[in-house]
């Protein structure tokens, strides 16, 4: 089985990383601390992370994804996900926030070892965390992934910024892409009273954009359920997306309060398996 690191590269010089006490470093000398709760820092300073989850957007999705609400999501990713990762593959969360959906998987393949990359430090504290045949790295997914080519079995894009032309380099030939989207149905009923953002009508005109060229879709599988909240529920809906970057918490915690209490709201995504081009 591989290591969770062992995919990493310098994002420096482009040599492997290896462990060394608490950090990583390559043979040229340079060095990532992995700090105390396990994620490794490749991301150098000077690189903006304005869009990063912030700590109270992390604590309201650890919350809300501890509520159980998307267990059925993360259950059903999982099923897509087990059968094409081999005995001792590797699989890729890019954007893996928490590493909730990650575990997720590795629990169903209990022969791979996983890899968790996202921006946001406060989330990573969680990731690198989440599942003991897990490893954590902060990186802009923007940028070159900082990992071998064709080293990734499954890569997972739950929810996050997609690189096509990156993901298709790091994926092995009969690897899998599986991206998560939510559809214009999702949360709908608590859109217009929580005042959350719309879910963009040209999500998948952008997701087929991103990966044309680089990726064929294989297959869509829909995945709708709904879901009893409660006000608590409600807030840390409304908090832990990039809703929470134009909302006043105190306005959103009004706005919950005043909600019906259970309130029935729709959980709907669209789960679609690509292959490399």
């Amino acid at each position: 089985m591989a290591e969770p690191f062992d995919a990493l590269l310098c994002p420096l010089c482009g040599d492997g990383l290896r462990p060394r006490a608490a950090a990583l470093g390559c043979p040229r000398g340079h060095s990532f601390d992995i700090a105390r709760q396990g994620y490794a820092g490749l991301l150098a300073g000077g690189v903006s992370t304005a869009s990063a989850d912030t700590a109270a957007m992390v604590r309201a999705r650890a919350a809300f994804l501890g509520a159980g609400h998307y267990a059925g999501l993360a259950d059903a990713l999982a099923a897509l996900a087990a059968p094409l990762c081999p005995p001792g593959g590797t699989v890729l969360d890019a954007g893996a926030g928490t590493g909730y959906y990650l575990s997720a998987v590795l629990d169903a393949a209990p022969g791979a070892s996983g890899l968790a990359l996202d921006t946001s430090k406060h989330a990573l504290r969680r990731a690198g965390r989440a599942h003991p045949r897990a490893g954590a790295a902060r990186w802009d997914l923007r940028r070159p992934l900082p990992m071998r080519t064709g080293s990734v079995d499954v890569l997972l894009n739950v929810f996050a910024p997609r690189n096509g032309g990156e993901f298709r380099r790091v994926l092995r030939p009969g690897g899998a892409l599986l991206v998560v989207t939510p559809t214009p149905r999702h949360l709908a009923e608590l859109r217009p009273s929580m005042g959350l953002l719309s879910i963009d009508a040209a999500k998948e005109d952008r997701l087929r954009r991103a990966l044309d060229g680089h990726f064929r879709l294989e297959r869509t599988t829909p995945y709708d359920a709904t879901v009893e909240l409660t006000a608590e529920d409600a807030e840390n809906a409304a908090s832990m997306g990039p809703s929470a970057h134009h909302l006043d918490p105190d306005e959103v915690r009004r706005r919950a309060a005043r909600l019906p209490s259970p309130l029935t709201v729709t959980t709907s995504f669209r789960l679609s398996v690509y292959r490399p081009a």
